[in-house]
């Protein structure tokens, strides 16, 4: 492990330049004094480190200097998927991993377009969390990702709405889907003969067993493509009813932010405003339970015009509300 931090300190200094040893300790995920120890390191193998002193010094290599030393091990290669979502790297346990990885293939570059890859990091980044919302705590992501790297049976500790499990799972796949991780793993249903693929909230997993036994694979499984084949049904599924509303102006913005994308195709296919400035848009929702709640967000800002049953619910809870504040 040394030698590999080693190797990634020295890449550092020879992509970025000067660094302070802060730096170079929060790149590596050290210490300060253990950054002091391997450049001392680096420097008694003979690499022409040198250390410039004052506010605006730092470690540097030695003008004109650089190493060949650019192979990726087979773990480097792996994180390289990663690229561009740090945060999730280090969630799986490869931050470092990560960071070497690009560091060697940066080395490798013709000088111009290792300049133009710094550009690249320097003008885009992706922060895949959503807003207003803390990360799940993913105490077991590491392991589970072991056992889809290994195709190695997982026994697991689930927590569902109706209560706790515990199951064998075939692991296929890890989503990161808006800041939450998501485990796509084969569960044999009762009374099933063949394992039905279903999905797995990592926070929601209590405990985790990687065992010995390995499992194979459904023929032709395509992560990308059942992740995109369940996000539509889901869709579909919350999607149960249309409700009719009669919108303010201001309401007309807060649907898209409110709604996402039911909320934007709502506002699209509106018709021409009134005299006021309201008009009446049909907006896809959850069950009436679920899209009482979201409709009471817009406050006086809209009416429900329909159906029936979701326009009384909003009223007795719009009533009941009022109740408590009269």
């Amino acid at each position: 492990m040394r030698a590999d931090r080693l190797l990634a300190l020295l890449l550092l200094l020879q992509n970025r330049g000067r660094m302070t040893a802060g730096d170079l300790a929060a790149e590596l995920e050290v210490s300060v004094r253990t950054v002091y120890r391997d450049v001392e390191a680096l420097a008694a193998s003979g690499v022409p480190v040198t250390a410039d002193r004052g506010p605006e010094g730092g470690y540097r290599l030695m003008d004109g200097y650089r190493t060949r030393l650019t192979g990726l091990t087979d773990a480097e290669a792996d994180a390289l998927f990663l690229t561009g979502a740090p945060g999730p790297a280090r969630d799986l346990g490869l931050g470092a991993v990560l960071t070497t990885a690009q560091l060697k293939l940066q080395a490798a570059l013709p000088a111009e377009l290792a300049d133009r890859t710094r550009r690249v990091q320097d003008r885009f980044h992706l922060d895949a969390p959503a807003w207003f919302r803390d990360a799940d705590p993913v105490a077991h992501l590491a392991p589970v990702a072991r056992a889809v790297w290994e195709q190695r049976v997982l026994r697991v500790h689930y927590r569902r709405w109706r209560g706790e499990v515990h199951r064998e799972l075939h692991p296929l796949g890890l989503v990161l889907k808006g800041g939450i991780w998501y485990l796509v793993a084969g569960a044999a249903a009762a009374g099933a003969p063949e394992q039905a693929v279903r999905t797995y909230r990592v926070s929601r997993l209590l405990a985790v067993e990687v065992a010995e036994e390995t499992f194979e694979r459904p023929a032709g499984f395509d992560l990308a493509a059942h992740w995109a084949e369940t996000a539509r049904r889901l869709t579909a599924a919350l999607h149960q009813q249309t409700a009719r509303l009669r919108v303010s102006p201001r309401a007309r913005k807060l649907l898209p932010v409110q709604f996402g994308a039911a909320g934007a195709r709502a506002v699209a296919a509106a018709g021409p405003p009134g005299a006021d400035g309201w008009v009446e848009v049909d907006l896809a929702v959850e069950n009436t339970a679920v899209a009482v709640g979201d409709l009471l967000r817009l406050g006086p800002e809209a009416v429900v015009l329909g159906p029936p049953g979701l326009r009384a619910a909003v009223a007795a809870a719009a009533t009941a509300v009022a109740r408590h504040y009269a």
